[in-house]
Order: C-alpha cells, then sequence, then structure tokens
C-alpha cells in the first residue's frame, strides 16, 4: 500500500543528485580578478595578448591562479585584492604606455571560484543583481536634437533619390537647422515636387518660400512624426546597448528606460567606472561614406593640407585614407551583418542585409559609383575607424550586400560583429554615475542569508515539535525544496536580487502549508477510525487537491507580477513561481517517499508517530480522568463493533471521552466496572 516502484524512487534520486551538483557553484564564492580587453573596437585581443599578459606577470613574479582568454578579453584569476590591484598596475604600463591614448582597458573584475570540473558541467552559480554583488549604475541621457539632425539628413538623401526617380529638376537639396530646403527655378517644377513629396513623405509639412527663379519648399516633420521619431530612437538605442553589452560578455546588464529621453543601465559585478564607461563608449555609430581618390589629394591631405569637404582616416591595416564628408547610409539601415564566402571565389566575406529605403538608396551609391572604393566607417568616442573600404564592383540592389577580398575568415567574423552590433539612432552622455561596492553587496546577502535560516530554523522546530517524525519528514522536503529552487535558478542563469531573497523565504513559509495539510488530513484518518497505513495512503491522496488548487491560485498571481511587473517585480516574480512548482514536487514526492521508506516495509503498523491525535468529546462536562484517557500520541487500533468486558464504550458514561488501547475500562472513579460505564 504505502510503496513507491523503483523507478520512482530512483527518479527522487536523481533529481537530488542534480540539485545538489548545480547548487554547489553557489558556495564557492568568487575570486579577485584582472580583465585585459580592446579599448578600440577594431582591435582584436587574441592569444599574443594572452601570451603578453602572461609574460609580464612572471618578469614581475606576479602568481596567478590560471589565467585565459574568452571573448570579452584576457583574464587573470588571482588570490586576493592586494595582488589583484599590483597586478591591475603592472598590465596598465605595459599595454598603456600612453595614457592619453589607451589602446586597451586594464579593469578589476570578479570571477567565480567554482571547481573546473563543475565549470565543464555546466554547473555555473547564480549571477547575483547589483544590490547584492555590487557594480556601476549608469543614468544616461538621449539627445533627441541629434536624433532629429541624423533623420533629416537621411531624410535629405531620400528627397534626392526621390527627386531623381520622378525625373524633377532641382537647384540643390541641404538642410539647414530643423528643416530640409529644396531649391527650384520654376514654380511649376516646384508644384510637381509638392506633389511627388506628399504622396511619397507623409510626414513632411511643406511650405512655399522664395520668389523669381529663387524658388524653395521648405520640408519640416509634423509633430507626431517628431514624437515618433524619438520614442523609435530611444527604443533603437536600448535595442543596441542590449546588442553591444551582451556580445562583448558583460553577464545580465539592467537597461531600461526611464522617462521620455533617458536611460539606466547596471552593470552588476564591474568594479571600477572605467571599465563601465569603456562598455557604454563602445556604442558607437556606423556610416558609409565615398573614398576621395582624386590624384594627389590623399598626399596633400597628409601634408596637413586636407581638401574641402573630406576627412582624413587610418585603415585597420594602418594605411592612410581620404573620406568624404557626406554620408550615404547610416547603420539604421543594416538589420543585419554575417560572416561567410563568395559564391565565385570562395574568399571569406561579410553578408550585409539592408531595409528597404537603405536597399533603394545603396542601389543608387553603387550604380553611380561603380569601380570606386567606399568606406565603412565606425565613429566611437568622437573618433572614427574604417572598418573596411572594399570596391564596387557593380549595381548592387536588392538589398543584400557582399563584402569580400583581401581579408581572413577571422577578419569576416570580427567584421560582421562589428556591424551586427549595430549603431545608436541618437548621441547619448552619461549624466549620473553611481557605483555600489562589493561590501554592502555581501552585508546584504549576509542579512537575507540569516533571515532566510532563522525562518527555515523556526519552522523546523515547530513542525519537529507538532508532528515529531513526519514533522521532521516535512523539514527534510522542505530542504529539498529550497535545493530544487537554488539548483534552478542556477541552471536558468537567473539574476538573484534582495527581492528575489524574499521570494525564498517566502516560499519556505508557503511550501510547508503542503506537508501540514497532508499531516492533519492523516491525523483526521485516524480520528475516523482508520488504520495507520490505511491513514498515510488517503491522507496524501486525499490532501493532493487541496495542495494542488491553493498552488495554482498562486502560481496564477505570480505570473500576472511576471508578465505586468518590471525590475525587482520580475525578480520576485521568478523566483515565486519556481518556488511553487519545486514545492509540489516536494512536499508531495518527496516527502511521500520518506514516509514510505519509514513505514512501507513494516507488515503491521501499531502506531504513527504523527503528535497528539484529539478524540472528538460527547458533551463539555468530561471528568479530569476522562480527558487526560483521552490523550495518546498515536491511535493503533479501530472501534471494535461489540465491547469486552471491562473496556470503555464509547457510547456510555457522561463524557463519552475514548482512550483507544487502554485494555482497563476505567470508570470515572478509576475502579474497574463490569458494564464499562464511567460512574
Amino acid at each position: 500500500m504505502n510503496r513507491y516502484p523503483l523507478w520512482k524512487y530512483a527518479t527522487v534520486v536523481i533529481a537530488l543528485l542534480i540539485g545538489l551538483l548545480y547548487t554547489l557553484p553557489n558556495f564557492f564564492g568568487e575570486s579577485p580578478a584582472v580583465q585585459v580587453s580592446s579599448a578600440k573596437a577594431t582591435l582584436k585581443v587574441d592569444t599574443q595578448t594572452l601570451a603578453r599578459v602572461e609574460t609580464t606577470l612572471n618578469a614581475a613574479q606576479v602568481v596567478n591562479d590560471g589565467l585565459f582568454l574568452d571573448t570579452v578579453g584576457v583574464k587573470v584569476r588571482l588570490h586576493d585584492a592586494d595582488t589583484q590591484l599590483k597586478a591591475r598596475d603592472l598590465l596598465e604600463k605595459e599595454f598603456n604606455p600612453d595614457p592619453e591614448n589607451a589602446q586597451y582597458v586594464v579593469a578589476l573584475n570578479l570571477l567565480s571560484a567554482s571547481p573546473q570540473w563543475l565549470t565543464r558541467l555546466s554547473a555555473l552559480p547564480m549571477y547575483l543583481g547589483l544590490d547584492l554583488r555590487g557594480g556601476v549604475h549608469f543614468l544616461l541621457q538621449v539627445d533627441m536634437k541629434g536624433a532629429l539632425t541624423k533623420r533629416l539628413d537621411s531624410l535629405g538623401a531620400d528627397l534626392r533619390t526621390l527627386m531623381r526617380d520622378k525625373n524633377i529638376r532641382h537647384a540643390g537639396i541641404a538642410r539647414e537647422g530643423e528643416r530640409v530646403v529644396l531649391r527650384f527655378r520654376d514654380a511649376e517644377t516646384r508644384d510637381r515636387a509638392r506633389n511627388a513629396l506628399a504622396d511619397a513623405q507623409p510626414d513632411l509639412q511643406l511650405a512655399d518660400q522664395g520668389e523669381g527663379e529663387d524658388l524653395k519648399l521648405v520640408a519640416t516633420l509634423k509633430p507626431q512624426a517628431v514624437t515618433r521619431l524619438q520614442a523609435s530612437a530611444l527604443s533603437q538605442n536600448m535595442t543596441t546597448l542590449h546588442n553591444r553589452i551582451n556580445e562583448l560578455g558583460v553577464a545580465e546588464p539592467v537597461i531600461q528606460q526611464q522617462g521620455a529621453d533617458r536611460i539606466v543601465v547596471q552593470l552588476p559585478g564591474v568594479q571600477d567606472t572605467a571599465k563601465a564607461k569603456d562598455i557604454l563608449g563602445r556604442t558607437a555609430t556606423l556610416e558609409i561614406r565615398m573614398v576621395d581618390d582624386t590624384a594627389g589629394a590623399l598626399e596633400a591631405a597628409q601634408a596637413g593640407q586636407v581638401p574641402f569637404g573630406t576627412e582624413l582616416y587610418v585603415e585597420r591595416g594602418g594605411k592612410p585614407l581620404l573620406v568624404k564628408k557626406q554620408v550615404m547610409l547610416t547603420g539604421e539601415r543594416l538589420t543585419d551583418a554575417q560572416p561567410g564566402f563568395d559564391n565565385q571565389t570562395q574568399e571569406p566575406s561579410v553578408h550585409l542585409t539592408l531595409d528597404s529605403a537603405g536597399a533603394r538608396i545603396f542601389k543608387d551609391v553603387t550604380r553611380d559609383n561603380v569601380g570606386k572604393r567606399m568606406a565603412i566607417l565606425l565613429i566611437e568616442k568622437g573618433k572614427g575607424e574604417v572598418v573596411t573600404a572594399p570596391v564596387i564592383r557593380t549595381e548592387i540592389g536588392g538589398g543584400r550586400v557582399q563584402i569580400s577580398g583581401r581579408m581572413s575568415t577571422v577578419e569576416a567574423n570580427d567584421t560582421a560583429l562589428l556591424l551586427r552590433a549595430g549603431s545608436l539612432a541618437a548621441p547619448m552622455e552619461i549624466i549620473e554615475e553611481r557605483t555600489i561596492g562589493p561590501s554592502l553587496g555581501a552585508d546584504n546577502i549576509k542579512k537575507g542569508f540569516d533571515s532566510t535560516l532563522w525562518g527555515f530554523t523556526a519552522i523546523a522546530v515547530f513542525m519537529i515539535a507538532y508532528y515529531m517524525l513526519f514533522g521532521a519528514v516535512s523539514v527534510v522536503a522542505l530542504a529539498t525544496n529550497l535545493l530544487f529552487l537554488i539548483a534552478l535558478l542556477s541552471m536558468l542563469q537567473a539574476t538573484l536580487t534582495l527581492p528575489g531573497i524574499a521570494a525564498i523565504a517566502l516560499t519556505l513559509g508557503m511550501a510547508i502549508d503542503s506537508n501540514v495539510l497532508i499531516n492533519e488530513r492523516i491525523r483526521e484518518e485516524l480520528r475516523n477510525g482508520m488504520t495507520p497505513a490505511a491513514a498515510i495512503t488517503t491522507g496524501y491522496e486525499r490532501a493532493f487537491g487541496t495542495i494542488l488548487d491553493s498552488n495554482v491560485t498562486t502560481l496564477i498571481a505570480g505570473i500576472a507580477l511576471l508578465i505586468f511587473g518590471s525590475g525587482p517585480i520580475r525578480g520576485f516574480a521568478v523566483v515565486h513561481c519556481l518556488g511553487i512548482l519545486t514545492s509540489l514536487f516536494s512536499s508531495v514526492v518527496v516527502s511521500r517517499a520518506l514516509v514510505n521508506l519509514l513505514y512501507g516495509g513494516r507488515r503491521k503498523i501499531d502506531s504513527l508517530a504523527i503528535g497528539q491525535v484529539w478524540k472528538p468529546q460527547g458533551s463539555a462536562a468530561a471528568s479530569p480522568a476522562a480527558k487526560s484517557a483521552a490523550k495518546v500520541a498515536a491511535p493503533v487500533a479501530a472501534t471494535k463493533a461489540a465491547p469486552k468486558q471491562g473496556a470503555a464504550s464509547p457510547a456510555a458514561g457522561k463524557s463519552g471521552a475514548i482512550n483507544w488501547g487502554d485494555s482497563g475500562g476505567r470508570g470515572a472513579a478509576g475502579k474497574p466496572d463490569s458494564g464499562g460505564k464511567a460512574k
């Protein structure tokens, strides 16, 4: 009756082992480390950088606990904070001899101290939020005027293309402040242009100006279009920040909108502000311009006489390049960039995908500039770098662009990464920065751990005192619930915050309710005269429906918090929902398995160690002796149909108190009575 098949016991044991395996990494803590990463998007950190770091530390006799290369850069694990600071200073002098022109970022970091065999099994600790781990908090202001300026510049290029397609001759198109001015020599041509713009650009307000042969058509964006543009710029900036920070390996950043033109960025685990600023500084803008191949122009620019309308840049290989200032296309038109191979030459290449407007513009640019070079620039921190400068071989339409020639597979991957990361729709500046030290986070962790520990201890003491052995089984089930919850959070790589710790403490209090329902149901079945073995089976079966209903209704509330909440509320909801699922398994399956192991192997169960089972009384006027006779540790048998001589009959006596298992059958005066009646 109270036995599980072998596969159920095996399932419980496997679940416990997996839970223990994925919970272990959270107990090893973190070790101090130093990270060396690139300060420029076009500068790569590779195995040569790793060897250089190792050589520098060995020369200064700085002992490390291991160093490795990942997608972010070179990381060196160190024994203590003093060694960490010493290593940071050494590497800073080695990699950045000129602080004004830093090529690398040498920053403090924290790495998990878990053993390598756990890491190989993908057993990693939970991420800790900013309030627990410490880190950097930034508030960025989005330059909405800059977004409007970029849109107007792009609009000017779109209007030139439209005039060409409609075969409308104009005397020039230029942006003047927050408006685009189109010039015409006669009113008829201006009227044709107005009709074309009204159909193709419904977001523009058009006004006529000028007289004689200097006729103007002034185009400005409508207020609703400006509002939509600002919202789009904010959304694109947030997406770009997500892409760049995630692809550069920063663990679990928080990027949220605040107000109409501000973005909050939280980077847990980043110990110094310089590293955080570098990550945000890599949010560059992408521009496509034409290369100026005029004879003698490059030599003049190198001599200090840069021709009007051009700028001097340096390619990735270090060669100088003269680029025109006019922007043909921006990164906001780029939807994807992936590395690949040329179908004809099988050379490594980069495949770009443009949106519809970008495809049309790119088609016109390539048609007019076949045989010329086109430069793709990455503008970051006010400085521009040429990612690549391919030659336009033919007109390119359809929005699919291939860049190939003189690049390796690694360079193709790097270029695709830079292009894919996107560009900002509007410039941003940091208006607030706040650093939360790891000591404050450690204090928060200690307080959260203590509150959970004391709560668990109080529950355990009460359950064991009130339900005895079954209370101890409930405590073990509660401990496994906590084990499963921590393991799930670690497997999902969820971020634990202070509200998450509060949710764990709440989960413990709610999870024990299921075991209380089960224990009380077993007691009720015993009071109804059921045998101990049958009471266990019936108690678990009949309590399950109530447990399921209560947990499902609570889960619905948790899912609502998860859907409609944000920030700390979502963190609380995630832990809360996972805790409900783990409590269902631990309180029903795990506790039943333990009870079956304790009682399932016995042929006859005389009693259950489940605390005092109070029997119903027939009247309130029971004598003290009758009341004391009603208390037992556990019932052992049901009432027989006919009481024997000397046994107390349930129906006899004024008090009606029953002492199950007492064969003496004594009355109120404590003397045997042949009728079994209390006198």
